[in-house]
């Protein structure tokens, strides 16, 4: 890679510029701000700023990685896969389903690489519990409890949350698509699920205009039970999930990066990596990414996969719309 780029300024597209830094150190890499505007402050980890898409595809980068608000995905994406260059975007692929639409046109008529970052995927634990999974190690899968919950206001502490992207409707927002690592690996692990109920509320602890927690009762194809609960209010980061078959249990922790069974032998550690460098999700996805780009075997998360996320979100939400709940106690 000799040309390479970042669109976005946050968190994340720090990340991905230092890491490809670190992949490509003697690559030129470009950024871009999400509105096109050319920051005063320095930017790390880039070499060169660009205003535009259009100025952007003027220096023929073989590899862009989408890191804009879900909101702008399309519009960023779009002219680059119409001109061939591989992109890598940022979960969600999409904030609705009109752009999912048009992206998925785009895509369609195009051959360009195209992945989304559900890096996720890539974390040591999950890859184990992908493989115990399809070993059949649970027998017939009864039901399972999904479960992620981090307080908001502790995500960024530089920033005000009100002002971040996971708390603004308009740049994508909310429980649901904020933290849909969890439907996505969800249907990767388990297939595709059908929606039964949901309840997504909006207390007025953390004044946003978006659901600040999401309850889901799904159900697989094999008709096991699946409970999925989001939300942006429990102080103490959490991210477990319990998966209970005819053969025992299978409990999975993403921050401990542990999965252990219990069975009626007992309870046994099958695999604990507490140390694992979590940016390696990352760099590993960028690398898996450009195992596709070359044509070569790679797990790269793929448009279509990525749209079965959106388009269980947006049935959500039309079904059901947000409850507003007050945090008053009253006598």
């Amino acid at each position: 890679m000799e040309r390479i780029a970042v669109i976005g300024l946050g968190n994340i597209a720090i990340r991905h510029r230092r890491n490809l830094k670190q992949l490509f150190p003697n690559a030129k890499l470009y950024a871009m701000s999400a509105s096109g505007r050319i920051p005063q402050e320095p930017v790390n980890d880039a070499d060169y700023i660009v205003a535009s898409i259009d100025a952007l595809i003027e220096q023929q980068p073989q590899l862009v990685i989408v890191a804009s608000p879900a909101t702008f995905h399309t519009l960023h994406a779009t002219p680059l896969i119409k001109v061939g260059i591989p992109i890598l975007i940022e979960k969600p692929v999409t904030s609705n389903l009109d752009d999912l639409k048009q992206l998925e046109e785009a895509a369609n008529q195009n051959k360009t690489p195209l992945a989304v970052g559900f890096c996720m995927r890539y974390l040591s634990s999950a890859v184990e519990m992908k493989r115990l999974l399809d070993s059949g190690i649970l027998g017939q899968l009864y039901h399972a409890h999904i479960e992620v919950g981090q307080y908001l206001p502790d995500w960024r502490p530089n920033k005000d949350y009100r002002e971040s992207v996971s708390a603004r409707s308009d740049l994508g927002g909310g429980a649901l698509l904020e933290l849909s690592h969890e439907l996505d690996y969800a249907q990767w692990l388990l297939g595709k699920l059908t929606l039964e109920h949901a309840i997504l509320r909006r207390g007025d602890e953390l004044g946003l205009d978006v659901e600040d927690s999401a309850d889901m009762l799904l159900s697989t194809d094999q008709q096991a039970v699946v409970h999925l609960h989001l939300d942006f209010l429990q102080r103490k980061p959490y991210r477990q999930c319990r998966f209970v078959g005819s053969k025992g249990v299978l409990e999975w922790d993403l921050i401990g990066n542990e999965i252990r069974l219990v069975s009626t032998q007992g309870d046994q550690v099958l695999y604990s990596e507490p140390t694992w460098d979590k940016n390696k999700m990352y760099t590993t996805m960028v690398s898996d990414f450009i195992r596709l780009i070359n044509d070569q075997p790679n797990h790269s998360v793929s448009f279509t996969e990525a749209a079965q996320s959106i388009t269980l979100i947006e049935q959500i939400k039309r079904r059901y719309p947000i409850t507003v709940t007050s945090d008053e106690v009253t006598g």
